[in-house]
């Protein structure tokens, strides 16, 4: 057995990445589990027992290392070890790295209630407490103290609730001060954001979903200011989430900043909670050696997310397709939604959106390689062309280079269409998509156009 003892530094609370933590201590158990599942808290200190995973990391010394290496998640911690736990914390609650026999007696935590009297006795190490009789110990100090000393010299085993990391990320955060502005919350809420962020590294999964809460004050509540975010009264609640599972806290800062700032707040707030509504495991990514290749700025869902959080859900839409054979009828626009993003979001440009539209129809075989002839942009309207000597004009006499492609559709709805649409040429435009009506007059139209 061997035990490592954790403890963040006394200036640990002044450290920009531990201020930054909700719960350091509670964050260091998380980031502890990664080398050990047998990791217990103890009072302010972290005990591990390492034992079984030293060869994992190339020994011993190895392992210890990685304690000392300065990450970007939490602060620096000092650490010690020993063949017990007790060993362990005795030698780092007293900087020392002495024999059992020779620790000062005050390390050991089943002392202290009784120090003044071992004081007036002389004891002032481990040893001499042990050389004192076991039964007059019992007697005058209680089983408990002779039990912890059995411990700490390995006669007796050490058993600890064990830490474990939670299933479902759930955090408290009692504001310093009570806060009656909603985007004043944020420092809060980035706080917690931070905790969040441990758990997910912990467990290797991303968020798709979370939730905000926070408690008001009662007592100067406003009703009439209560809105939809405060339903359940004396509670705040705010929803976030995401069209891809993901570990970016900044971006989900700046999501939580846009939301703060439409809500009022009817009565001071002094508690916040965050908890996590949906994880996913992340995927892997595979990054480019060439410069060129790697991305810059935000995704496209990062920004829909923000442009949604901002101006509303209701102000971006997307294009959702339909099972209609018709051009203008394979897609609708809707609100945009982050959790339908990932599924159902066009490719940029009309031309993707009547791809997706065909095979929103579940019968991609059925078009076969007409898919291939759609425009990249389709016109709101059908455009009339003027036909001169039976040949069709757009900036100049159109030139058709591949159809027909025959369609006959819309006959339950009301609106039948009969054309024959072609991939034309025009001297000026280019490539452009026209088709010939089947009925009355057989007039030309321009229905799209080639990027």
């Amino acid at each position: 057995m061997h035990w490592i003892a954790l403890r963040l530094q006394p200036d640990a609370a002044a450290h920009p990445d531990a201020s930054a933590l909700a719960d350091p201590l509670t964050a260091l158990a998380w980031w502890a589990l990664r080398f050990t599942p047998l990791v217990a808290q103890v009072e302010d200190t972290l005990v591990l027992e390492v034992s079984g995973s030293e060869r994992l990391f190339g020994g011993r010394q190895a392992l210890v290392q990685q304690f000392l290496i300065p990450n970007e998640l939490l602060a620096p911690v000092e650490t010690a070890q020993g063949a017990t736990s007790l060993v362990a914390m005795a030698r780092l609650w007293s900087q020392t790295q002495a024999t059992p026999d020779a620790l000062p007696v005050y390390t050991l935590a089943a002392t202290r209630p009784h120090l003044p009297t071992l004081a007036r006795l002389g004891v002032r190490t481990w040893g001499q407490l042990r050389a004192l009789p076991r039964g007059g110990l019992v007697r005058r100090f209680g089983a408990e103290l002779v039990d912890a000393l059995d411990r700490a010299y390995g006669q007796r085993p050490e058993v600890y609730p064990w830490c474990t990391l939670p299933e479902v990320f759930d955090a408290p955060l009692e504001l310093a001060a009570s806060v009656e502005s909603a985007p004043a919350l944020l420092f809060g809420a980035r706080r917690l954001l931070a905790q969040l962020l441990v758990w997910l590294r912990a467990r290797q999964r991303g968020v798709l979903a979370l939730e905000l809460l926070w408690e008001l004050d009662a007592r100067r509540a406003n009703t009439r200011h209560v809105d939809a975010h405060h339903a359940g009264g004396q509670q705040g609640r705010l929803e976030l989430r995401t069209a891809q599972s993901t570990q970016d806290m900044a971006h989900l800062q700046r999501l939580l900043g846009e939301q703060l700032a439409r809500v009022t707040l009817p009565a001071p707030v002094l508690t916040l909670r965050l908890r996590s509504l949906q994880t996913q495991p992340m995927a892997g990514e595979s990054h480019s050696l060439l410069p060129d290749d790697l991305r810059k700025g935000d995704s496209l869902h990062q920004t829909l997310e923000r442009l949604g959080a901002r101006l509303g859900p209701e102000q971006v839409l997307c294009a959702q397709p339909l099972a209609d054979h018709r051009p203008e009828h394979m897609q609708r626009w809707v609100p945009w939604q982050a959790p339908q993003a990932n599924k159902n979001a066009p490719k940029s440009g009309a031309a993707g959106a009547m791809n997706t539209g065909a095979k929103g129809l579940n019968d991609s075989e059925l078009l076969g390689e007409a898919a291939a002839l759609y425009p990249t942009w389709l016109l709101p309207t059908p455009q009339r062309l003027v036909v001169r000597q039976q040949c069709p004009q757009y900036q100049g006499p159109l030139t058709l280079l591949a159809g027909p492609q025959r369609l006959e559709t819309g006959w339950l709805e009301g609106e039948p269409a009969l054309r024959d649409y072609f991939v034309a040429r025009s001297p000026q435009a280019g490539l452009v998509w026209v088709f010939r009506e089947r009925m009355g007059a057989q007039a030309w139209y321009l229905h799209g156009l080639f990027a």
